[in-house]
């Protein structure tokens, strides 16, 4: 933790710098990705404070819409959406996520009731071949799925409809830093 405090106080010596970000935020794109610590939106795509806006929940779930029992999930959806004006929604999933992996090996959460009922979010189950640590093809549906839940959000439909939205699904490999993206005419993630 003593590095972290050490950064922080560093951090802060710089105001000038961070001076302009007290005008506001105008991000571009809203990226929805897993809270795990390897995945950091702002390193895997360059962007700098004020450029993404970030929604981060364990396996990068979109929760299903529903206007009786807003989800914080749905007000950040909803936020970037209608108030930023986001022009792009990335989900990106990520090799050895643990939450997906969980989900395909059909592991027993019962000690987590919390990430159990959490992980219930992402029905259908993903598949995917239960012996690959990476679990790569069971990451890629998932994040196909969660595309198709943002789809049920009405607002986001809306957007969509009148082509001020675009709905993108990325792969991205802790393991090499590659990241792919779904390209709907071959029905594969590829390199960018």
């Amino acid at each position: 933790m003593q590095p972290l405090i050490d950064n922080a106080r560093l951090f802060g010596q710089r105001p000038e710098e961070f001076a302009r970000l007290a005008e506001g935020q105008s991000p571009q794109v809203l990226f929805i990705t897993c809270s795990d610590s390897r995945v950091v939106p702002a390193l895997i795509t360059g962007a700098g404070p004020g450029e993404l806006f970030e929604l981060r929940t364990a396996g990068n779930i979109v929760p299903p819409y529903t206007s009786e029992h807003p989800t914080s999930e749905a007000a950040t959806i909803e936020y970037a959406v209608e108030v930023l004006g986001v022009s792009d929604i990335v989900v990106c999933g990520h090799s050895h996520c643990g939450a997906v992996g969980a989900m395909v090996r059909d592991d027993d959460l019962t000690a987590v009731p919390a990430v159990r009922d959490w992980l219930a979010h992402a029905a259908p189950r993903p598949s995917g071949a239960p012996e690959d640590p990476c679990v790569a093809e069971g990451v890629q549906s998932h994040v196909l799925t969660q595309l198709l839940r943002l789809r049920s959000y009405p607002f986001i439909e809306k957007k969509l409809t009148d082509r001020q939205l675009t709905l993108r699904a990325w792969y991205y490999e802790v393991h090499t830093g590659a990241v792919r993206e779904h390209r709907a005419d071959t029905d594969t993630f590829e390199a960018l």
